[in-house]
């Protein structure tokens, strides 16, 4: 399921996600990225709207995609 974003929407993810602890400083599984979290999140879904509108999709600020796992 991908869900498109529009600037403000994507600046009120940021701010939720400044609202938890666990995400704000250093995340557990950070690997050898060195940004931020919120930056890494704003970036990979600015990332799936570029590619969305490659598709010939509508252009969007961001786009949240998610997975559904089977368990």
């Amino acid at each position: 399921m991908a869900v498109p974003m529009s600037p403000d929407q994507v600046l009120a993810k940021r701010h939720g996600i400044f609202k938890h602890q666990s995400q704000k400083d250093g995340v557990v599984f950070q690997g050898t990225d060195a940004r931020e979290f919120w930056q890494r999140a704003e970036d990979r879904n600015s990332e799936t709207a570029a590619l969305y509108q490659q598709l010939g999709l509508a252009t969007y600020a961001a786009m949240e995609a998610f997975v559904r796992w089977h368990y």
